[in-house]
């Protein structure tokens, strides 16, 4: 299917054939960048403070996915856009020559604003392997409220900084549950296809896979799931899969063999730097304001939108408060930073006209982990890629989909692990809360027991198969679970509830909501592909009808 294929008339198809010039297929390009060049010679959009007292046409808050594919689709369409980003550029080595560190060894970039790790796998054989860290304005954003920790990443680019890069669709039979109001043919036919494309999808080659020492970890997972009955599936995924059979070849710096993910890749990650940020850029449209943060947005007496940001340094001090005028803003901060935004908008008077569905509909996609202690005969391999290739499907059945993720500790572990996403039907809300002046969530960790009995359709059977046990190890002292956490926040700004079926927020002329906050609650796999192929469908409506 060709991206160039919407047509129109008068001067609207005009415009519509502009902005959607040029979204054909640039794998080739991010290929060759990728195999070649570090993350940072990539550099993102033009970077550069934004003026207090500017006025600009398009405001996006937020340089993730949803924020990422609205830039570049109004700019592509002749708009000047300003991005305002709360992390860092990420765009300078640090004094190790890297942008980001390893996965192993994390130091101050590692996270944001805290001065001690707080890794999703916090124990190792029961030893509490969390360290101090000076406080900075790194990567990794682990978020607590009640009940549940949420990782976000933090920078130009956002959650694609961080995640492990598994591009999945969802099975078509289940989209109804994820988007009821939204039309599943346009998605299959022109959208998912079109975020595929620019997002640098692809799959391992199963021959390498099936040979290669990084993914033997991977096999191992492969074979216990299908003498257990269930699907393997290769998963696809935005990294740079000849880079990476170079890196196992010792031709290239390594990164994913490396081990190189939490915290950030180096090379051969297509993160959204080299795609849609980077295209963003080619426009000559684009201007991203790092470390900076937005804090309110009201209606204007002269119209469009006063907007209060502060720019912060990196220890999270605020150094100079700003305001602007824009004539439409685009909230893209993602589903905790968006649905933040807006609740503390709403209470405190700043856009009052939101209605009550704001806040609403928030979920976990369903997200536990878990380890499996295999047999001496079963090592996994101490040399693992960190970017998973595939998952253990009982959706159907059990309501779970396993990804086989890596353990990239450096040593033979034995051990299998994965993070499974579930379909759970709990959700959440965002509340003011006046007397702390902050937002809430007033998630229950309880609610967790429905995602594990549905991951333990997989697992169970599996240790009854092969004979083999649970960790227990790796997240405490004696807990087989990590039920505190999500990687996959979703919801809390509803589309056709809060929004209307395009992400217009009722009740203001020219306010957006453009990123996951839209999705409410599951995907039913890795959602950052829904959220930018939803993402393309609305702003291409936004193009055709708002401007």
């Amino acid at each position: 299917m060709s991206d160039n294929t919407l047509h129109g008339t008068g001067s609207r198809g005009v415009s519509r054939r502009r902005f959607l010039a040029g979204t054909g297929s640039i794998l080739g390009a991010l290929t060759l960048s990728a195999r070649v060049t570090p993350a940072w010679a990539d550099s993102t959009a033009a970077t550069a403070p934004i003026d207090s007292g500017a006025h600009v046409p398009v405001l996006v808050i937020g340089t993730g996915y949803g924020g990422s594919v609205a830039a570049l689709r109004l700019a592509q369409a002749g708009v000047d856009v300003q991005m305002i980003e709360m992390g860092m550029a990420w765009d300078t080595p640090g004094s190790d020559g890297k942008i980001f560190c390893n996965t192993t060894t994390p130091d101050n970039r590692s996270y944001w604003l805290r001065t001690k790790t707080k890794q999703p796998l916090s124990n190792f054989f029961g030893i509490p392997i969390d360290k101090s860290i000076p406080k900075y304005t790194g990567i990794l954003d682990a978020e607590d409220f009640a009940g549940i920790t949420v990782y976000q990443g933090r920078g130009v680019g956002g959650g694609s900084l961080v995640n492990g890069g598994m591009a999945v669709t969802p099975k078509r039979e289940n989209f109804a549950a994820i988007l009821p109001s939204v039309n599943a043919d346009e998605m299959y036919n022109t959208y998912y296809p079109r975020a595929n494309t620019n997002l640098g999808v692809g799959t391992i080659d199963p021959a390498w896979f099936d040979t290669v020492d990084c993914y033997q970890f991977a096999r191992v997972g492969r074979k216990h799931a299908q003498r257990s009955g269930f699907p393997f599936v290769f998963v696809p995924d935005v990294y740079d899969w000849d880079y990476m059979k170079q890196e196992s070849a010792g031709t290239v710096p390594k990164s994913a063999v490396a081990g190189e993910i939490l915290y950030g890749n180096n090379y051969g990650k297509k993160s959204l730097q080299k795609t849609y940020i980077a295209q963003a850029k080619a426009t000559g449209k684009v201007t991203i304001s790092p470390l900076h943060k937005v804090t309110s947005v009201a209606p204007a007496a002269g119209g469009g939108y006063t907007v209060v940001i502060d720019q912060i340094n990196t220890t999270g001090d605020t150094t100079v408060t700003k305001t602007v005028t824009a004539d439409r803003v685009f909230f893209g901060a993602g589903s905790v930073g968006t649905s933040k935004l807006l609740v503390k908008l709403k209470a405190t008077g700043k856009l009052p006209n939101l209605n009550d569905e704001i806040g609403k509909g928030w979920g976990d996609n369903g997200n536990v982990m878990c380890g499996r202690a295999n047999h001496l005969w079963d090592p996994t391999g101490k040399i693992q890629a960190s970017i998973p290739c595939g998952g253990i499907d009982n959706w159907t059945a059990g309501g779970a989909f396993a990804e086989v993720a890596p353990l990239p500790t450096g040593i033979e572990t034995y051990a299998s692990f994965y993070l499974s996403i579930t379909n759970t039907p709990h959700r959440a809300s965002f509340s003011w809360n006046a007397a702390a002046g902050k937002v809430d969530l007033d998630w229950q960790q309880a609610w967790k027991q429905t995602s594990i009995d549905m991951a333990k359709t997989i697992f169970d059977k599996i240790n009854a198969k092969e004979g083999t046990i649970y960790r227990t190890d790796l997240f405490g002292v004696y807990k087989i679970w990590n039920d505190t956490l999500t990687y996959h926040p979703l919801g809390g700004a509803v589309l056709n509830k809060a929004t209307d079926n395009y992400g217009r927020l009722h009740g203001y002329t020219g306010l957006y909501v453009i990123d996951g906050s839209l999705i409410p609650g599951n995907t039913s796999v890795n959602p950052f592909v829904t959220i930018t192929a939803l993402a393309e469908r609305n702003i291409e409506k936004i193009i055709a009808t708002d401007l």
